[in-house]
């Protein structure tokens, strides 16, 4: 997997509610009840250009949808069942929609698709989680539903050019190797998580921030722009921008990928908080990508021997990123054991020269030894207050 950053998008029925993408479990909702939204949903806003418009300005390569949440509504034009697009007012293929968009401007499609799905009756599985109970006249089957999964994964795989990833959500808790067999014959190049029914190809960490410098097996972390919802919500507890970008900065300076959600309203629109917040970030991105794709760990150990500052090193040929994805606690850095001065130091946020030099300094010395340290290069005079909206990146040209 090619290190990425992209936009993740929930949409379906839930918005509707403004409430979250599970409404329909967290408020105990009638199967019968929820379905009744379908009459309702029109999104005569939708404006697929708009959207990867937005993503790709904020620098981001991929879109992952959600051709279906757990609702088991389809935003596609599904023949496998009538909980779908085609049978509300909007009566139109917005999946055909978006991957048209993607393709007139080269951004790669991923999609996603729950296993869990609320409105089937053969859905229902106890070994797994996010499960709706079942209804009357359900009749749950496993292998049932897999046929029926496997006929969607058809439509979707064959009917909407090259898929980049296919996200599946909630482990089912079930080993069938075929499933992930089949979706790999339809799209041999496809690339796969690691929730389905057998071990994909990448992780998947969720609104979390590993520990650790590097990944050492294809990740894509998640994060929604919302504390409180996936989907459009009303009253939103919006994530700080700044706490976003150090989120990113860091897992993508382990070598990982990166998707930023945010949760379309139910007229097509991306709220204006949402929008405002994928071009800030994408902003920042923008300006300090060249440290974040196509990198490998620095290949000796650095730290700041200063102040014990948290950084990730990273490389690319003869060029060095530090990141520093929680700010600056000072001025300055010494990166020991570096010896040698470097041909340029440069502060990626804006381009400008960071002074630098090979010294020691006052507090190297050691009184049982009655030495100072080596000497090592000094970082000094950064702009650890008036930069402290966003993660600093130091460029090293040797």
């Amino acid at each position: 997997m090619e290190q990425h950053f992209g936009l993740f998008i929930h949409w379906g029925l839930y918005a509707l509610t403004a409430y979250a993408e599970q409404v329909r479990a967290r408020l105990c909702l009638s199967r019968m009840d929820y379905r009744r939204l379908m009459t309702f949903f029109n999104p005569i806003h939708f404006d697929p250009d708009a959207w990867v418009d937005l993503a790709w300005q904020a620098g981001m390569r991929t879109i992952c949808f959600t051709a279906k949440h757990h609702d088991g509504f389809c935003l596609w034009d599904t023949h496998q069942t009538d909980f779908n697009i085609m049978n509300t007012p909007y009566r139109r293929d917005v999946l055909r929609m978006l991957a048209d968009a993607c393709a007139r401007r080269g951004m790669k499609l991923s999609l996603y698709y729950s296993i869990p799905d609320w409105n089937h009756p053969n859905a229902y599985n106890p070994a797994s989680s996010h499960q709706c109970l079942p209804e009357a006249g359900d009749q749950p089957d496993t292998i049932r539903y897999r046929a029926f999964l496997k006929a969607q994964i058809k439509e979707l795989l064959t009917g909407y050019g090259p898929i980049y990833t296919l996200f599946w959500d909630i482990p089912p808790h079930i080993d069938d190797p075929s499933i992930n067999a089949y979706v790999r014959q339809l799209q041999p190049d496809i690339l796969i998580n690691d929730r389905g029914y057998s071990a994909g190809d990448y992780a998947t960490p969720e609104r979390d921030v590993p520990e650790g410098n590097w990944f050492h097996h294809p990740t894509e972390a998640c994060q929604s722009v919302g504390r409180l919802s996936w989907g459009f919500r009303f009253q939103e507890d919006y994530y700080t921008t700044r706490y976003l970008k150090s989120s990113i900065d860091k897992i993508m300076a382990m070598g990982g990928s990166y998707l930023l959600n945010v949760g379309p309203m139910a007229d097509g629109r991306i709220d204006p908080v949402s929008q405002m917040m994928v071009r800030s970030i994408g902003d920042w991105y923008n300006r300090v990508a060249e440290s974040l794709i196509g990198i490998r760990p620095v290949s000796e150990p650095l730290r700041d021997s200063t102040s014990n500052q948290p950084f990730l090193a990273v490389a690319r040929d003869k060029v060095w990123y530090l990141h520093f994805y929680d700010g600056l606690v000072a001025g300055g850095i010494t990166l020991d054991p570096v010896r040698t001065k470097p041909k340029a130091v440069i502060l990626l946020n804006d381009e400008s020269p960071v002074p630098h030099a090979v010294t020691t300094l006052p507090d190297s010395w050691h009184w049982d030894t009655r030495k100072l340290d080596s000497p090592a290069l000094h970082l000094f005079s950064l702009p650890a207050e008036s930069i402290g909206h966003e993660p600093i990146v130091i460029k090293i040209c040797w």
